[in-house]
Parts: C-alpha cells; structure tokens; sequence
C-alpha cells in the first residue's frame, strides 16, 4: 500500500494503516532520537511519544509526497528530543570560549564507518552534540538553532565550532587506534 493511501486511512482511524506507517519509519526515526539521546531506552520511549503526536496530529497534515511524510515526522522527532533535553535540564551550553581549529588528515574519517561517526557523535557533550545535530545533520542555521533553543545565535556558533574541535580530536584518537591495529 502506498503511503498516501496508509496516511487516508491513519486518518481515519485505521490501526493496521497506522502499525504500518510505524513499522516503516520507526528504524528512521529510532536512529533520529539517538542522536540526541545516549540512553536507548529514552531514545525508545521518545520514538513511541513522538509517533503517538504524529497519529493524534496526522488530520492537520496534508499528503504531499513522502519526502514531505519524512521530513514532518523527523521534524516531531526532533522537537520531541528537544523537549526531553529541556525537561531533564540535560542541555547545558559550556563556555563561550571560541574553539581552535585542529588539522586533520583527510583519510581520517574515511577509515570511519558510520556507526563509529555515530558513537562519536553521542559521546559529544549534550550542548555540543544537540547543536551539532541541528546544523550539520537537519541543517538548520545558527539564527533558527537560538530560536529553537532559547540560546544566542552566538552561542549556537560556538557549540558548534567546540563540537567540531572535538570531534577532530575522537577522530584523530580513532586515527592512532586504526593505525595501532593496523600495525599488529
């Protein structure tokens, strides 16, 4: 069934059509929350909270396509984990200290697979990791990153530049560990 046809009848109330949409996107959206959370378990229970206010919103939403599905139930997702973050009074911005650049050798991070980018990204501070999220992977700007954030948009710049530097340094770590099992 194609997804228009399941978002017609979430919309009218059908359970398999909503176990559905579920089935197909929780992976995504799983992945999604875990970039913002580092326990599994809040990443779950923000998955499940954040589809519960997708069907019970899915009326307001107007089908234009699945790149459109995609990106307003991420959008859920992360609002969800931005709410969790403020809730739990997890997000705390370091200081404003601006960042310096580290070289880094541009093979670095291709002997990386994504889940070690993944884990290294989780490892981030919460503030590091949350802004880095928002503007390197959703692509929000700094001004949007403040707004969403209740922070200064100068502020999101250095947590992103901090959040960079020190995934520079994981990287160039993870660089000596690759060469040193290399080498065995």
């Amino acid at each position: 069934m194609e997804n228009w046809e399941l978002i017609k009848e979430a919309k009218q109330g059908s359970a398999a059509a909503e176990k559905c949409l579920f089935d197909q996107f929780a992976g995504k959206m799983l992945a999604v929350c875990g970039r913002y959370v580092k326990s599994p378990e809040d990443a779950e229970e923000l998955l499940l909270n954040g589809f519960f206010k997708f069907f019970t919103k899915i009326n307001t939403f107007t089908y234009e396509g699945d790149a459109a599905l995609y990106q307003w139930l991420k959008r859920i997702m992360i609002n969800e984990c931005l709410m969790f973050l403020r809730t739990k009074n997890v997000f705390t911005i370091v200081s404003e200290a601006v960042a310096e650049e580290i070289p880094l050798e541009d093979d670095a991070i291709n002997k990386l697979s994504i889940e070690e980018v993944f884990k290294m990204i989780v490892q981030l501070p919460v503030g590091y990791r949350t802004v880095f999220n928002l503007h390197a992977i959703e692509g929000m700007s700094h001004v949007e990153i403040g707004a969403a954030l209740g922070i200064a948009e100068g502020t999101s710049r250095s947590q992103y530049s901090k959040a960079k530097l020190s995934l520079q340094k994981m990287l160039i770590q993870n660089d000596v560990l690759y060469a040193k099992r290399k080498s065995k």
